[in-house]
Parts: structure tokens; C-alpha cells; sequence
């Protein structure tokens, strides 16, 4: 991949979210009052990647879109501070994205989004004088699985590509896949070097259920594989190595919203500095675990960059 005597620089291509993240203290109470706990914070599946990558050392340009409104403004800000160059279109007309994830008694999250100004990112937005030799690409599947963005995110594939810039995917969620068909979104990425999914992800990808053959499947498409399996860790192959398997350490889950993408940023920014895959993946693995430790996608990175006039938690114990 890139060479590992200069610091990797990565285009990241997707979304810019509010992440508001609730998690019920009690039975939920229909028609009334349910005393929860809520955090209100940046994210977004390719923004949290872009600060994962930051964090774990790479240059990083976030090309995406955000509304005309003191939402994006704090996104925006929320960037500069993680590290990250923004390069974000505004959209006059959308309001910046939002996503609500209720999280149940075990940490596991359920999302209703709204994807707002993200809808709005097109090929204009695509600058080419970051699109340059030597660098990467990664580009969240969320581009190729909504009809209005589908055109971008094809357009920066072929511009990576153009470039002799190396690629990486995010197929990002399951059900939009089964919607787009497998056979869509793979005949848009084959041949992309590396693939970074999750079991669900792979399984609707290939047909298959099994971890090692969901690995397998997806290696006749991506030059190489990280696949996650949430408490049991992750998988890779790619060449030389056709199976690797590292176990994610025990911790008590909080809540598992932007653990993959903590996951991706860090494994993909330690694979392009020139780590083993087998390094990358424990990075991967640690910096997941300590997203699933608190609530919100990006917990450990916006202290002081909470969304403004809406408080950092409610229903704080």
C-alpha cells in the first residue's frame, strides 16, 4: 500500500451525521415518560472513520456534505479539532444529517436516520488536487447504497483510480445492502485492494454464513479482507496470508455505535503506515473497545465539542 517511510494521506468520501444516542434506563413506557440516558454528538460512519484515522496517525481529507445550519457549523468544528481537513459542501437546501440510536440493555443499537444534506454530495464536490498519487482512498458504502449519491461515489472510485491512488470500501449497513442487491454493490467495488466489513455485511455479500467462508467469498472480489465479528474479533486474508484471526478482549459494552468504524479508521491507518496485518488488527480491535466502553460513536474524541445548546448527557447517574 502506501509507503511506509511517509505519513499515509487519505481521502475519506461518505457522511456527516448528529449522532443522538438513547439509551433507556428503565422498561419503555408507551405514551409517556421513559427515563433514559441521551448523548448528543458528532458521527457520521465515514466522519467517525476519518478521526480514527487521524488519531491513528494519518493525514486525513473528509470530502462530504452538511447543511447551512449551526449543526454542520459544529461538525465542521468538531473535524478541525479531531485532526481532520474538511472538505465539506453545503447544502442550502437540507439540514445537516441526523441519526437516533436507541441502544437496548446490552449495548446493541438500533438507528433511525435521516440523512439530510448528506443526499446532496456530488461529483463537484470531488476536488482532484486531493486526489493524488501515492495517497488512498476509502469510500463509505452509504455513497453507492442511496440512488442520489450513487454518482459520487463511482466518480471517486474512478478518479482514485485514475490517480494511482489504492481504494478501500465500507459496505456499512446490511439491510441497504439487501436493498441495492449484492450483485450491485459488488460489481461497483471489485477490485477495490481492500474491503473492510462486518459479518452481517459479508454474509448478505456473498450468500454465506460462516465466518470463514463469508472471508473466502469476499476475497474473489478485494485484493485483501478485514472482517469483523463484533465480541469474537476479527478476520483477514489477503496475500500471503489467507486466514488471520485475532480475538477481541472482554469489556463490558456500553454501547456499539462506531465501534466498526473506530475499528476501520485505525486498522486501515495502520495497514497504510506499513503495520503487519496482524498489529493492525489488534489496533483495530483496541480502539473498538474503547468506543463500546461509553455511549456515542466518538466519546473519547469531542470533549469540548459536544453539539452547542444541547448538553453532553441527560439523565446522568
Amino acid at each position: 500500500m502506501v509507503d511506509v517511510r511517509v505519513q499515509p494521506v487519505v481521502v475519506v468520501v461518505g457522511d456527516v451525521m448528529v449522532d443522538i444516542v438513547v439509551r433507556p434506563l428503565g422498561p419503555f413506557n408507551r405514551g409517556s415518560d421513559t427515563a433514559s440516558r441521551i448523548v448528543a454528538a458528532p458521527g457520521g460512519s465515514a466522519t467517525n472513520q476519518a478521526v480514527a484515522l487521524a488519531a491513528a496517525g494519518a493525514q486525513v481529507h473528509l470530502v462530504a456534505a452538511v447543511g447551512d445550519d449551526e449543526l454542520g457549523r459544529a461538525a465542521t468544528r468538531a473535524l478541525t479539532s479531531a485532526g481532520v481537513q474538511p472538505h465539506l459542501q453545503v447544502s442550502p437546501d437540507r439540514p445537516t444529517g441526523v441519526v437516533v440510536a436507541l441502544i437496548d440493555d446490552v449495548g446493541e443499537r438500533s438507528m433511525f436516520s435521516d440523512r439530510g444534506a448528506n443526499l446532496s454530495l456530488d461529483v463537484q464536490a470531488l476536488d482532484p488536487a486531493i486526489f493524488l498519487a501515492g495517497a488512498h482512498l476509502h469510500l463509505s458504502g452509504y455513497e453507492l447504497l442511496d440512488d442520489a449519491t450513487r454518482p459520487t461515489g463511482l466518480a471517486a472510485l474512478e478518479l482514485a483510480a485514475a490517480a494511482g491512488m489504492t481504494r478501500s470500501v465500507d459496505p456499512c449497513s446490511a439491510g441497504p445492502l439487501v436493498a441495492v442487491g449484492p450483485e450491485a454493490f459488488l460489481s461497483w467495488t471489485t477490485g477495490v485492494e481492500l474491503c473492510c466489513a462486518n459479518l452481517d455485511e459479508g454474509q448478505v455479500l456473498t450468500g454465506t454464513t460462516k465466518p470463514e467462508e463469508v472471508l473466502s467469498g469476499l476475497r474473489r472480489h478485494y485484493e485483501q479482507v478485514a472482517l469483523t465479528l463484533g465480541a469474537l474479533g476479527a478476520l483477514f486474508s489477503g496475500p500471503g496470508l489467507d486466514f488471520l484471526h485475532c480475538p477481541a478482549d472482554a469489556v463490558n459494552v456500553a454501547d456499539t455505535t462506531g465501534a466498526g468504524d473506530a475499528f476501520t479508521g485505525t486498522f486501515l491507518a495502520r495497514r497504510l503506515a506499513g503495520d503487519s496485518p496482524e498489529h493492525a488488527l489488534r489496533a483495530g480491535l483496541a480502539a473498538a473497545a474503547r468506543v463500546i466502553a461509553a455511549l456515542g460513536a466518538r466519546s473519547w474524541t469531542y470533549r469540548g465539542a459536544v453539539i452547542p445548546d444541547v448538553p453532553e448527557t441527560y439523565g446522568r447517574d
